[in-house]
This record gives C-alpha cells, sequence and structure tokens, in this order.
C-alpha cells in the first residue's frame, strides 16, 4: 500500500464523503474511489459501506484505520523533522553570552526561536577572561564576543550589540562623587585586570593599557569571574570599565557606575569556530544580518 493510497483511505475514513476527500486531498473523485477499491482487493475486504445516502466503514474499515493512524502519523512527523533538520532549523544550537548579556539580544534570540520552532536553543555563560576557550573546547556553537577577534581558527558574524562602558568604582572611593569621567583619569587609579588566556588585543578593547595621553594604567587585582571584578572594586583598591548592560543589573549599594565620555562603545558579534559551521549556525547568522536590516 503507497502512502498516498494511505493517506486517501484515512482521510476517507475522517469525512465519509468520497467528494469531500477528493477536494480535501486536491485529487479527482475517480482518484479516490480507485484507490479504495485497490486496497479492498489487495486486502480481501470492503473498507467501506456504499449507499446512495452515506458511506460508513465496515468493522475491517474501523481495524485497518486503527491501526495506521498511529502509524502515518509516525511517519509524516519523522519525514518532518527529517527536513526541518536538513534545512538547519532543528537539533540544538549553544549560544554563549557573557554574564547576562543574553537580555541585550533577548529580541534576537526570540526571532530565532519563532523561526526555527524545532531547533532547542540553550544559553551558556562565558567568563570575559576566557571568552574563546569554550568556543575552541566545543561547549558552545556560537559566542556573542566583543570585538575585534583576530583568530585563524574562528569566524566573525555581522555586529549584533552595542554597549557602552561605564567605570565602576567603590562608592567610597574619589571618584563616587563626579558626574562623569574620561580615559584619562584610568592613569591615576589602578584597574582590574584579567586572570585568563583572553587575548591581550581583545582585553584592550575593554580595558586599554594606556591613556589617551599615552599614560600607563596600572594593574592592581587579578580577577577570573565579574563577582571577583565586582568585589576588588568595592573594596576600593581598584577600578574597573564595565558594560552599562552589566551594570544595569548590578546595581548595588557599595559601587558606583560612572558614565566615560570618551570611551567607544563595544561591538559584540557572534563567533564561531571555522570547522564548526553547520546549518544551524548559518541559520542564526541569517537572523542576525535580518534583524540589523530592520532596526
Amino acid at each position: 500500500m503507497e502512502l498516498r493510497d494511505i493517506e486517501i483511505f484515512l482521510t476517507l475514513t475522517e469525512e465519509l464523503h468520497f467528494g469531500r476527500t477528493a477536494e480535501r486531498l486536491h485529487v479527482s473523485q475517480s482518484r479516490v474511489s480507485q484507490s479504495i477499491k485497490q486496497q479492498e482487493r489487495r486486502i480481501g475486504g470492503g473498507l467501506f459501506e456504499r449507499t446512495s445516502r452515506a458511506v460508513r466503514l465496515t468493522p475491517l474499515g474501523e481495524r485497518l484505520r486503527d491501526r495506521l493512524r498511529a502509524g502515518y502519523s509516525e511517519i509524516i512527523s519523522g519525514v518532518e523533522e527529517a527536513t526541518a533538520t536538513a534545512r538547519g532549523q532543528a537539533g540544538t544550537l549553544t549560544i554563549g553570552t557573557m554574564a547576562t548579556h543574553y537580555q541585550s539580544v533577548e529580541a534576537v534570540l526570540d526571532l530565532f526561536r519563532q523561526r526555527h520552532p524545532q531547533c532547542e536553543l540553550r544559553l551558556r555563560e562565558i567568563l570575559p577572561t576566557d571568552p574563546l576557550g569554550p568556543l575552541r573546547a566545543g561547549s558552545v556553537d556560537i559566542g556573542i564576543l566583543w570585538l575585534p577577534i583576530r583568530e585563524p581558527d574562528l569566524t566573525v558574524g555581522p555586529v549584533l550589540h552595542r554597549e557602552k562602558l561605564v567605570l565602576a568604582v567603590a562608592a567610597g572611593h574619589p571618584l563616587a562623587g563626579r558626574g562623569s569621567v574620561e580615559l584619562e583619569d584610568l592613569g591615576d587609579h589602578p584597574v582590574v585586570y584579567p586572570e585568563g588566556p583572553i587575548p591581550d588585543y581583545v582585553w584592550e578593547a575593554h580595558t586599554p593599557s594606556t591613556t589617551p595621553a599615552g599614560r600607563p594604567i596600572r594593574r592592581g587585582l587579578a580577577i577570573v569571574t565579574l563577582e571577583e571584578a565586582f568585589r576588588a572594586i568595592a573594596g576600593g583598591s581598584v577600578v574597573s570599565p564595565i558594560g552599562s548592560d552589566v551594570a544595569a543589573t548590578r546595581q548595588r549599594g557599595d559601587i558606583t557606575f560612572l558614565p566615560i565620555t570618551d570611551r567607544p562603545v563595544l561591538h559584540y558579534a557572534p563567533v564561531w569556530r571555522n570547522g564548526g559551521e553547520n546549518a544551524l549556525v548559518r541559520a542564526f547568522v541569517q537572523v542576525v544580518t535580518n534583524a540589523q536590516r530592520t532596526t
């Protein structure tokens, strides 16, 4: 029995009308009649009772309907799932973000979920001090990282998000009473520095090593996590630029966040392994590209 014949049979069991079945399946009524007759000959018994006024299932037809219905649904679901997978719409895609940055790109994540409902989207946190490690280890498929990223084994996608930097200082710090600061002020105060494998040029975009006038910016306490950075800053011995999105979610009484008037914004983009590019990665990048065109 061909799949199309099964579809015709099951549809007729619902409609109990040859004409409506033909309309629903976009075939001729004679095609429906021919299919049912062939199935009855193959099985050796009547599946429907036909009169001038009605079409009814026979007991044999009812038993066949019950057996075929579940199997047919499984077949159709399997074909749809395979088609979705081939188009990059199914599977699991793991996105790595720093701290609460997933909230800043939630609109893009939601758009991806809407377009690819069969894909499971997982979010994992990436440490700012080791942004490339999870990518290279394969624990995330895409990392949303600040630029620049210039690594031969990694591909950088279109800019997804922009974030201003603010300066985090202890509430009792001499700078805390000011309405804003400039980058040149960092030459007078030690800053936190990363204890991790982040490339120097990547950290330089976040916390420069010199002021605009060329004065060195001293390193103070080493940190691994964002919470360690906040504890060090609250202690008063160091200050640090912090993303404004993160600062907005980490308001606390022992730290003051000051605007940096001359600080460029950080640009974030999806980054993935050259060897890890697949249909899901391409689908996510396409969503990012489309989202940028509408903003």
